[in-house]
């Protein structure tokens, strides 16, 4: 039993059912550097940053807040670096689950998905 959960797929088992699923066809890169730097960004700060950021500074952290926007960028530039090592190293769509597959297993994979 634990060998069917613990399942996992080689990268070159990935890129080939990619290959396979899709008729051999790679993905057409239409978005460049600036676009997907702004679909990020967008996507990161939303609505609440504005709204959160007096509350957090008037009630908690004061002038430290600027502080924590470091810390959590930071966080958020390492979290950046990590799928884009997992990108290169797992060239085929699907993202965290088909990342979680090849490392982790498939059960681990399912939760993730």
């Amino acid at each position: 039993m634990a060998a069917i959960l613990d399942r996992r797929k080689t990268i070159a088992a990935c890129i080939a059912d990619s290959e396979a699923a899709g008729g051999g066809e790679k993905l057409k890169r239409s978005m460049g550097v600036w676009s997907v730097t702004a679909l990020g960004v967008g996507a990161i700060i939303g609505t609440g940053i504005f709204v959160l950021t007096g509350k957090a500074a008037a009630l908690s952290a004061g002038p430290a807040v600027v502080l924590s926007f470091v810390i959590a960028g930071i966080v958020s530039a390492l979290a950046a670096l990590c799928y884009a090592e997992l990108a290169s190293s797992v060239p085929v769509s699907g993202s965290a689950y088909t990342y979680v597959y090849a490392t982790l297993g498939e059960l681990t994979a399912w939760i993730i998905g």
